[in-house]
């Protein structure tokens, strides 16, 4: 599942959109106290209030968005599950609403089992189908795309915490007075969501039985319990895990100490890389991969042997791959921090060529290469000629 495909259904979470149809809804109240269902209701979701539906889109698109590997993962199933979640899934899919409401109570109660949520909790289930257009948009065609789609049926849960009323005054404009005001019943937080899914997956516009997309809360922040427990899916690692991996292995095999031209070299090698794919899938780096980037950002001593037993030192596994997209800044929008005692600063990555660590004097120091002069506070900097030793 790549990020147009996600753009694409994210889209699709709107009122009266025509390429969205959704069809039951399902809303579970679990109390912290018990960490049991207290309530739930079943219902068409053309039958809510268009204020309700609209805040229920608004959670379901707030839950589709995110990076992926950051805040969105799409995840294969375990092969090895007892009673897997998968089944259910795509047993539910097609189900009658009340087989399919007693599928996603069976759900809640695996998410129930060791588990205990700090807050009362609300769990929301919906089913429908969004299509794509077999077509792609031509404007001088006869046809138009949407003339012949795809449907392409699916469940999207979300779970979402709780929180109290607080209590406040108020004035009553009938009364003409003030009055103390304190409301017992909780505020469901629709806007945002702590985690949820979507099934089946999208791989090459075709709908995934075998892949399902993960949604965390918070971005790099995984649940453990709820993607194998839960979903009964295959661990994974988030981009900022996998950027400290290719971090210690390039360590393994170069040493802790690199130039800042060096390591421009390397992450505008890995670039070129994300930049000359011609795959859907985003490219991966393996260790041969890696021994090449290393070996022409000019490391010294880079053999493939070493890199390979720098991927078993780190991650204990020597055919580990590591998404190019994960280590690497975006040059467009990201950038390097350099961290030190007195300050820390920020550099694009193809502009570390120009910083150097320097020793001056005895001290150690952070020399950056600008062809205008600085300015701080309206204030241009004098240049000042120094001698190095």
């Amino acid at each position: 599942m790549n990020k147009k495909e996600i753009a694409h259904i994210r889209k699709q979470f709107k009122l009266d959109h025509d390429l969205l149809k959704l069809f039951d809804i399902l809303n579970v109240y679990v109390t912290k106290e018990s960490s049991e269902i207290y309530h739930y209701e079943c219902l068409p979701f053309g039958m809510l209030d268009r204020e309700k539906q609209e805040l229920y889109m608004g959670n379901f698109k707030k839950l589709l968005t995110g990076e992926l590997d950051q805040k969105l993962f799409e995840l294969r199933f375990q092969e090895d599950a007892e009673e897997p979640t998968k089944v259910l899934l795509h047993q539910a899919l097609s189900s009658e609403t009340e087989d399919w409401m007693n599928l996603m109570l069976l759900l809640v109660e695996k998410m129930l089992a060791d588990t205990k949520y700090e807050r009362d909790t609300v769990i929301t289930f919906v089913r429908g189908e969004y299509f794509r257009p077999t077509k792609s948009r031509n404007d001088e065609a006869e046809v138009s795309e949407r003339d012949e789609v795809y449907a392409h049926p699916f469940i999207l849960g979300s779970v979402n915490s709780t929180e109290q009323q607080r209590k406040s005054m108020i004035f009553d404009y009938v009364e003409r007075e003030f009055k103390y005001n304190y409301i017992v019943d909780p505020i469901i937080k629709l806007s945002a969501p702590e985690q949820g899914f979507f099934y089946p997956s999208v791989t090459d516009n075709a709908s995934d039985i075998n892949h399902i997309l993960y949604c965390a809360g918070k971005a790099n922040e995984l649940n453990p319990h709820f993607i194998e427990g839960v979903l009964n899916a295959e661990k994974t690692v988030t981009a900022q895990e996998e950027r400290f991996i290719f971090e210690e292995i390039v360590k393994e095999v170069a040493g802790d100490q690199l130039d800042a031209a060096t390591l421009s070299l390397v992450y505008e090698e890995i670039n070129r890389v994300i930049e000359t794919n011609e795959e859907e899938e985003p490219p991966k780096l393996d260790f041969k991969d890696l021994e090449r980037v290393l070996t022409v950002s000019g490391v010294e001593d880079v053999t493939s042997e070493k890199v390979e037993q720098a991927f078993q030192t780190v991650v204990d596994d020597r055919n580990f791959e590591l998404k190019a997209s994960s280590v690497i800044p975006k040059f467009t929008s990201k950038s390097i921090k350099i961290d030190t005692k007195v300050a820390t600063i920020s550099v694009s990555p193809q502009d570390l060529r120009y910083v150097r660590q320097v020793n001056y004097h005895g001290k150690r120091c952070i020399l950056i290469e600008v062809d205008e002069d600085a300015v701080i506070e309206g204030f241009t900097l004098s240049t000042e000629t120094l001698q190095f030793e």
